[in-house]
């Protein structure tokens, strides 16, 4: 049975596989990425809105925005070929602080 947290993991995760296929709908002129990024999206909301049943808004929202902006970051990096720099690494690893953080406190 899912948890609360385990739905918006679920949608944080699903949060990161629609913001990187934005990148490949290419302006939502490609069909199957499209239909992929729409599909993420609508799934992810779902699940955040389930996960908003049980768990205060503010607390789920900042949770799955950071799965989603941590996600999106490194596989920008590795698909993309982002630049990796010092700065952009420590702000991520304070954004999973800060993920951890609203876990314990909520």
């Amino acid at each position: 049975m899912f948890t609360a947290w385990s739905y918006l993991i679920l949608a944080g995760l699903l949060e990161v596989c629609w913001a990187i296929g934005l990148k490949y709908t290419e302006g939502f002129t490609r069909i199957i990425p499209s239909i992929f990024t729409l599909t993420t999206l609508a799934a992810s909301m779902f699940l955040l809105a389930k996960a908003a049943t049980t768990l205060p808004i503010g607390t789920a929202y900042a949770i799955w925005v950071g799965i989603g902006a941590v996600g999106a970051g490194i596989l920008g990096i590795v698909l993309f070929k982002e630049p990796v720099t010092l700065s952009r690494v420590g702000f991520m690893v304070l954004l999973i602080i800060s993920i951890i953080g609203l876990k314990f406190t909520a």
